[in-house]
């Protein structure tokens, strides 16, 4: 059984999802979608996933970004992507979803990014 641990933390007024585990169509890809839900049903505008800890993805799971990056927008808010681990990224760059994504490789810039 695949596994997600997603832990919640704020720094200003951006959420920040620590995401550790992998992310697969099932019930890890149903806790990100919670939680992300969550947030946005709580008011909070800016999201950051932090995929640092994310060691697999399948197509279930990026699916679950997508629409949760859409869900986000819809919203009148921002969903970013911070450290990729190097089988994320090249997952993203084959299905041309990094040019989708605002991806950064560290905090501070990814939150001052927000502003």
């Amino acid at each position: 059984m695949a596994e997600l641990n997603i832990k919640q933390r704020q720094a200003g007024d951006v959420s920040i999802l620590d995401l550790d585990g992998q992310v697969r169509m099932g019930d890890s890809a149903t806790a990100l979608r919670g939680a992300i839900r969550g947030l946005v049903a709580g008011g909070n505008k800016k999201i950051l996933l932090n995929l640092a800890g994310v060691k697999y993805i399948d197509s279930g799971g990026i699916g679950e970004l997508i629409a949760n990056y859409t869900t986000v927008g819809r919203g009148g808010g921002q969903m970013k992507l911070l450290n990729l681990t190097d089988k994320v990224q090249d997952l993203l760059v084959i299905t041309k979803l990094l040019t989708v994504f605002d991806v950064y490789e560290n905090e501070p810039e990814a939150l001052s990014s927000f502003n």
